[in-house]
């Protein structure tokens, strides 16, 4: 594919009434921007600038999968017959940034109107405004459109919850499932009798079991890793282009949720928490990004999966399917709604008053822990892991190291493809470091060895051993994992959910109490050597 090919005809900055901005993440050709046909005086616009690759240090594969989607997308729309104006990263005339040129192509264009998209991100709603401010004290009418892609609106769950002291998913989860009739029978009751089956959904995976393969969609990114290295973008990660694999288009995202729901779905529940070295995408979907840029929609994904069990239960069980829907349904409308409800001081807590550096290893895989060094790999490999290893293997560890959570922030937000920062950072400085005291999450997610020796194989042959708590070979889980509650039991001896962990040590021998918390500073002292 020539990709300069691809976009040369989508630079349209001909006379038009009207300028809309489409962002990166808002590639929804269903949008009613575009029905009814093409507006002749309606230009769109996209475009690829630095104020969007240098926020955060971003994987290479998320850089150009962005731009690839957006080219293709900026294709797509403009085969419908809409105008379309596309500004490359190396255009001559880019001002790398949306308001510079929105201005411009305003003035050349002799728009009287700008639209946009309401954006997802607090940074580009507040740029975004002051934009709007701008072309209206220029004398250009302004408008923002929603994106009519999530289920609630930004402050439904704030709404939900006022007056509570605290947030909890299940109570909001289940009167989503109401609102939406999603498993939900004709007396009005959630199928299968209740309305979680997570307790069903947190196997290892059996010895010798045979994990499909992923679905990979094969096309020749060459060019735009060029275009972004060549700009200095600075980046994370590699890029095979041999092995790209990533959906870039609408049909590519229902292809791969039809392989999904065929292939992976019969086992997603069961599998959804297993951990191991030889797949890197076990029975996940992987469909975050399509759907995170918005070419495929939370609707259509979880109707997709419900038919899947209406028609085939004895294939795909009930457990497998709620487990798959509470985490799109629920999870990722609760975080887009505790974001909303807390942004802009969210990003600044840090309960624990975290403040050592994120190990440099972090960044290459290059640590003796088995667990870790594979999930890292993985991650600079795939521009991808999935959950449990973003929380109990890398947010666990930062978490009883006592990492910084905006350096934690930092790295979740650049290194993994689906990362936007409305649903980064209240998983990450919510649910996996639990800085925000608890808005998202009820308890800290830490664990010693033992739940990463259950869940999967990496203790077989790691450097250290992880059923020895104390001593040079001794997991380094397992002393973090005390030193953590020792020095914070101020914050958390009170939580009824993790008492059990204090009455535990207070119950040890003084001199085991001691080998812990040694060991736990031997580690941190040697933390870029572990």
């Amino acid at each position: 594919m020539n990709w300069n090919e691809t976009i040369s005809a989508c630079r349209d900055a001909h006379q038009a009434e009207e300028v809309a901005l489409i962002c990166g993440d808002q590639l929804n050709e269903n949008h009613s921007w575009f029905a009814g046909g093409a507006k002749p005086n309606r230009l769109f616009v996209i475009m690829e600038v630095r104020s969007e690759t240098d926020y955060a240090r971003h994987h290479i594969q998320k850089v150009v999968a962005f731009f690839g989607a957006m080219r293709l997308f900026a294709q797509r729309i403009q085969a419908l017959g809409h105008r379309v104006h596309y500004i490359t990263l190396d255009d001559d005339e880019n001002e790398q940034s949306f308001a510079a040129n929105v201005h411009r192509i305003l003035d050349n264009v002799r728009a009287r109107r700008f639209c946009w998209q309401q954006p997802d991100e607090y940074r580009l709603e507040e740029a975004l405004k002051a934009l709007g401010a701008e072309c209206n004290a220029r004398g250009v009418e302004t408008e923002c459109a929603d994106t009519e892609h999530f289920y609630t609106h930004r402050t439904e769950l704030a709404d939900f919850f006022r007056g509570k002291k605290t947030y909890r998913l299940e109570n909001f989860y289940r009167s989503m499932r109401a609102k939406h009739s999603i498993l939900m029978d004709a007396t009005g009751e959630p199928e299968g009798g209740q309305w979680n089956f997570d307790a069903s959904n947190r196997q290892k995976l059996p010895k010798d079991h045979i994990i499909p393969l992923p679905r990979l969609y094969h096309r020749d990114v060459t060019p735009l890793r060029a275009l972004v290295e060549s700009a200095g973008v600075k980046t994370t990660g590699q890029l095979d282009p041999a092995s790209w694999g990533w959906p870039l288009t609408r049909e590519e995202g229902l292809d791969l949720l039809a392989y999904f729901v065929d292939v992976l779905l019969p086992h997603f529940g069961d599998y959804q928490d297993a951990l191991t070295p030889n797949s890197w995408s076990v029975y996940h979907s992987r469909l975050s990004f399509v759907m995170n840029t918005k070419m495929l929609s939370p609707d259509e994904v979880n109707r997709a999966v419900e038919i899947a069990w209406r028609n085939h239960p004895e294939r795909v069980s009930i457990s497998q399917a709620e487990g798959f829907i509470r985490q799109i349904l629920g999870w990722r409308e609760y975080m887009r709604g505790v974001y909303w409800a807390h942004m802009p001081d969210y990003a600044g807590l840090n309960f624990f008053e975290h403040k050592r550096p994120l190990p440099g290893w972090f960044w290459t895989g290059d640590t003796k822990m088995a667990c870790l060094s594979h999930a890292v790999e993985q991650t600079m490999e795939h521009a991808y892991a999935h959950h449990i290893q973003r929380l109990m293997i890398t947010g666990n560890f930062a978490l009883l190291a006592g990492i910084d959570p905006d350096e934690v922030d930092s790295w979740y937000l650049g290194v993994y493809i689906d990362a936007l920062e409305w649903v980064e950072i209240t998983n990450t400085r919510g649910m996996s470091q639990f800085a925000d005291g608890g808005i998202v999450g009820s308890k800290p997610y830490v664990s010693s060895a033992q739940y990463i020796k259950k869940m999967g194989p990496y203790c077989k042959n790691c450097h250290y051993k992880a059923d020895t708590k104390t001593g040079e070979e001794a997991c380094p889980f397992n002393g973090l994992y005390w030193h953590f509650h020792v020095r914070n039991r101020t914050k958390l001896e009170r939580n009824p959910r993790i008492g059990m962990a204090y009455r535990t040590w207070d119950k040890m021998a003084p001199e085991k109490q001691h080998a812990l918390l040694e060991s736990a500073k031997m580690n941190l002292n040697r933390i870029e050597e572990l």
